[in-house]
């Protein structure tokens, strides 16, 4: 009855919706042996600042999760595996006004399906600064910052987000820009995002995990049903780039209420079965779900060590 739908009523399959991140990385952890699931951030009331001028009046900040290019700290390019080495634990900034080079390595992105070898997809600095060019915007602020990606709810609700509220507030910025790219990257930003918002700074985050987005409850989310790493538009698709931010733009400034979520109308494929790879115990054998345990438990060592490191300073 299912398929007849399907083939006679011209319906989409079942599984053409929306990954369900929160559950299928619950599933995929406790398959891997690991204890308690992981509580995610959740809230019932959301702040929301409209913008008190017009856009092209505005200076946007940009807000990434993607993490400097540190060479010596082993394979960041395209195609690299997780990269615990190459995470960053602490907010820095960078001057807009030149292209950094900064990638994805250290996080959970959609590795079967991407491979984050154009930035256009998840830093939209480029055509941030495209948009200023012609009058769109106001001017893009003087730095972008980035996001550490951070499980701890604490540490991203009492250092990550004020420290990015006090320099968004000191680029003079009336609104901001929020690209993640992991699942975890989500949440963290959707908590910087309600604390720019409860300061005053419009805020409105370009994502692909719209469950925990909207789960943290955030004032504006465009919402690309791309496989993660590909918030900012289809890699090498400058057209495809520069419509999902001018989406994000009209969201930013037309967004009537808080929990405003806009879905973008294109397509990855056209085929949806992409997304029934992402963290699905189902399609894994009981030696790879043991391999990936070895490795998941490899990489938080690293990352451990990393994280020591970065606190103890020079």
């Amino acid at each position: 009855m299912a398929s007849a739908r399907v083939g006679e009523l011209g319906f989409a399959p079942a599984h053409d919706a929306p990954i369900p991140y929160m559950a299928r990385t619950r599933d995929y952890y406790a398959a891997l042996g690991y204890g308690a699931p992981y509580e995610w951030a959740h809230y019932a009331e959301v702040p929301f600042q409209p913008l008190t001028k017009p856009l092209a009046a505005c200076r946007i900040a940009l807000i990434t999760t993607a993490a400097p290019y540190q060479p010596g700290k082993g394979d960041q390019g395209p195609g690299a595996p997780y990269n615990a080495a190459a995470k960053f634990y602490a907010v820095y900034s960078g001057e807009s006004s030149r292209d950094p080079d900064l990638r994805i390595a250290h996080v959970a992105i959609d590795r079967d399906h991407t491979t984050a070898a154009d930035a256009g997809t998840y830093f939209p600095l480029p055509a941030l600064r495209r948009a200023a060019e012609a009058g769109r915007i106001g001017a893009v602020a003087a730095r972008f910052h980035g996001a550490p990606t951070n499980r701890s709810h604490r540490i991203s609700l009492s250092v990550d987000a004020p420290e990015l509220v006090a320099r968004c507030r000191a680029d003079g910025a009336a609104a901001a820009i929020l690209v993640p790219n992991c699942p975890v990257c989500h949440q963290s930003v959707s908590l910087a995002a309600r604390a720019l918002e409860a300061s005053g700074i419009a805020t409105v985050i370009m994502g692909c995990a719209r469950d925990i987005v909207e789960y943290a409850g955030v004032p504006r989310l465009l919402f690309s049903d791309f496989p993660l790493g590909n918030a900012a538009g289809r890699p090498h698709d400058p057209a495809s780039q520069a419509f999902t931010l001018e989406l994000a733009l009209r969201v930013l400034e037309s967004a009537p209420a808080a929990r405003t979520t806009v879905q973008s109308p294109l397509r990855w494929s056209d085929s949806p079965d992409w997304k029934l790879d992402y963290c699905n115990i189902a399609h894994l054998s009981p030696e790879e779900i043991r391999r990936r345990r070895d490795a998941f438990d490899a990489a938080k060592l690293q990352a451990g060590a990393v994280r020591e490191a970065t606190r103890a300073g020079p």
